[in-house]
């Protein structure tokens, strides 16, 4: 193999490392990192099962990216004058047909991790696990997609937030407190974060195109106060866990307020800033609070 087709390769890779958005992927992490941290403060902690957990929501939202890369530039949402990360498909770096049959690939390849887990939860599982491929799919699946219905924001929260964390420590404990589909309620309002940059920064482009999302149908203003309010939101969670807002009081799960701070540029960013393309950077940015909420509220919740 000569160096020209080693450097290809090498493009190609980063084309499909593109695609998957690595900035998003943290929504999948952070509500497995929980579910997990959760189970071990319980003593039910079940290695193989977390493993598999954590896989499948990575191939999930690789899915869903995959998807959205390939159903915006069919249904014409995405265009020459989009101010967001990288669009391979628009880009004309991946054909659709290619992207459309890597997205089939990503879902089967979730579907095959998760059969260890449904044997092993049940019922439960394979209705989560095809709920969450289903909706990863309705996302942008068309005129009465969830983004274009403006149901987007509650399908994120509930799928990357209670769903997620409950669904993980699950499969481990074979059991379901309260305050574990409380503590996923954290990483679902955060990701709504990441979905509201998304869709603030996208707004003229999702008019256009007739994607109605909530930013779309209440304005800018709604857009940024959403934001700031999720962002708070889930810190004020952590504080009502650790007083026992649902089961035991756990103290030090009040660490994720330390991160106030991180919180206040970027809202003031959101808020105030007019110019689509200053708001990329809060995608990064929101996804390292998430990151950083979950690992605090597992580290607080097991001291």
């Amino acid at each position: 193999m000569d160096d020209s087709t080693n450097a290809q390769d090498i493009r190609q890779a980063r084309v499909w490392l593109w695609a998957a958005r690595p900035k998003t992927l943290g929504a999948a992490v952070a509500p497995v990192l929980v579910g997990t941290g959760m189970a071990v403060e319980a003593g039910v902690w079940h290695l193989p099962s977390a493993a598999l957990a954590l896989v499948g929501a990575i191939l999930i939202q690789v899915g869903v990216n995959y998807h959205n890369d390939y159903a915006d530039f069919v249904q014409g949402a995405d265009t020459q004058d989009r101010v967001g990360p990288l669009r391979v498909t628009q880009a004309g770096l991946v054909a659709p047909e290619t992207m459309r049959r890597a997205t089939i690939l990503v879902f089967g390849l979730a579907v095959l991790a998760g059969f260890y887990l449904i044997v092993r939860g049940g019922w439960p599982i394979l209705v989560v696990g095809l709920a969450s491929i289903g909706a990863a799919v309705w996302y942008t699946a068309g005129r009465y997609s969830l983004a274009a219905l403006g149901l987007a924001d509650l399908f994120v929260f509930v799928f990357f937030g209670p769903v997620a964390v409950g669904g993980t420590y699950y499969v481990q404990a074979l059991s379901l407190p309260v305050d574990v589909l409380l503590a996923g309620a954290g990483p679902g309002l955060l990701s709504i974060g990441i979905l509201l940059v998304n869709n603030v920064r996208d707004l003229a482009e999702d008019r256009e195109a007739g994607k109605r999302t909530l930013v779309v149908r209440f304005g800018r203003r709604f857009g940024g106060v959403a934001y700031g309010g999720c962002l708070v939101a889930a810190l004020l969670l952590a504080g009502g866990l650790a007083v026992g807002m649902g089961g035991t009081p756990h103290p030090w799960a009040a660490l994720p307020l330390a991160l106030l701070p991180l919180t206040i540029r970027p809202i003031r960013t959101m808020v105030g800033t007019r110019a689509p393309k200053k708001l990329n950077p809060l995608l990064g940015a929101t996804g390292r609070i998430l990151m950083l909420w979950a690992l605090l509220f597992v580290v607080g919740w097991n001291l």
